[in-house]
């Protein structure tokens, strides 16, 4: 329980770091093996949050994928991806989970689906994936990757939908 403890820390700091609302606005909804759930009140927008696996190799940012829902945008599952590095612009940024590829846009230290269908195919492949890599070519001209492992990616997913769902 202690870990369990530590990690709801982690992605509460995380999510607080990263969206740019008030820490109290946030309602945990749930932590699910490396994956957490919230919600935002004042928004309302509820999502699915996970820290990419640790590494020693150099990172501009600390790198998370969340799958968002947006009520009042009419928007589910969402991808956004915090890449590690700055991406070399022009350059693929390519999500692969097992023999599933999908080549994303992005700018910055930042990575999305390119339209809604694609966020429809990589939320049906996370549901039955164990791990999502991505990889990219940073701003100085070197290739990267960012893996995160999908182990309660669904339930979280669900939870955030669910989130949403109470008004």
């Amino acid at each position: 329980m202690i870990k369990r403890a530590a990690f709801a820390g982690t992605f509460f700091a995380v999510a607080a770091a990263t969206l740019a609302v008030p820490a109290s606005a946030k309602d945990h909804l749930g932590i699910y093996n490396d994956w957490g759930a919230f919600r935002d009140d004042g928004i309302p927008r509820c999502y699915a949050i996970a820290q990419a696996a640790p590494s020693t190799r150099q990172r501009d940012h600390a790198p998370f994928a969340s799958v968002a829902t947006w009520p009042a945008r009419k928007i589910r599952g969402q991808l956004h991806l915090r890449l590690s590095r700055n991406v070399s612009s022009g350059k693929a940024i390519t999500l692969t989970m097992g023999d599933k590829s999908f080549t994303l846009t992005g700018s910055g230290g930042d990575a999305w689906a390119k339209d809604k269908r694609m966020d429809a195919q990589i939320v049906a492949a996370m549901r039955s994936a164990k791990q999502m890599v991505v990889k990219a070519t940073d701003s100085r001209g070197r290739r990267f990757s960012n893996t995160y492992k999908l182990a309660g990616s669904a339930t979280a997913m669900d939870a955030a939908t669910l989130g949403c769902a109470k008004g």
